[in-house]
């Protein structure tokens, strides 16, 4: 028992430790070499980590408005799907499909708030929970491997480094998750031209507002958690 304590404790201690304020000398370098991943041939890559987080907004979502997740897939396209299980129509079928590209921004916006604030352990340990609760409902092995590989990744910077480099890394994480989910909204528009199954398609035919509104709906949510972000990080330099 007292083992079992002891690793709560120190889990605990790791949780909430706190970790310094970026810097402009932090911030430029690493939101500059996101931004630069964003725009090579990296992004089909860096794209599955924004797919985990669309389908774990549409997951997250299902469930508050009590409907049964019935499982999650990711595709080696980095495109994704969320089965949920409920009424076909109504306000909680239209509100699952809406969660799923703002989902990004709005996560990305928590951890930039938490790294100014100075808790970037917290954001870190908060990533891997959620890698944790998508795992749970995974169901295909392409996106176990994905889920497995990022949570590696998360769990050593979370375990092993120190908090100036942990306040990086989860900056890098708000910024990825931010510009990233941007740029999936954006490139929407182009990618439903060949099948039209889009989020913003399904929302049409729910809601009979075009899916035109919906596209413009997203990319201004995505501007919105850029901007957010931009002022959570940058209006302490100030």
């Amino acid at each position: 028992m007292k083992g079992a304590a002891g690793f709560v404790a120190e889990l605990w201690r790791r949780v909430a430790a706190t970790s310094p304020a970026p810097r402009a000398v932090d911030l430029v370098p690493v939101v500059a070499l996101v931004a630069a991943l964003l725009l090579l041939p990296t992004w089909p890559r860096l794209r599955h980590a924004i797919t985990i987080v669309h389908e774990a907004g549409h997951g997250f979502v299902a469930t508050l408005m009590r409907r049964r997740l019935a499982g999650i897939r990711l595709h080696s396209d980095s495109s994704g799907l969320t089965v949920s299980v409920g009424r076909p129509r109504g306000p909680g079928m239209v509100l699952t499909l809406l969660a799923g590209y703002p989902a990004p921004s709005a996560v990305g916006v928590l951890v930039a708030w938490a790294v100014a604030a100075g808790h970037a352990a917290a954001a870190l340990w908060g990533s891997l929970a959620l890698l944790l609760l998508v795992l749970v409902q995974i169901r295909n092995w392409f996106g176990l491997w994905v889920l497995l590989a990022a949570g590696a990744a998360v769990g050593t910077v979370t375990w092993l480094a120190d908090a100036a480099w942990q306040m990086r890394a989860a900056l890098a994480v708000a910024t990825l998750l931010v510009l990233g989910g941007l740029r999936a909204a954006v490139e929407l528009p182009a990618s439903r031209r060949r099948e039209r199954v889009s989020d913003a398609d399904q929302l049409a035919r729910l809601t009979r507002i075009p899916a035109e509104l919906w596209l413009l709906v997203f990319v201004l949510v995505g501007l919105a958690g850029v901007g957010i972000s931009g002022w959570l990080l940058v209006a302490p330099l100030a």
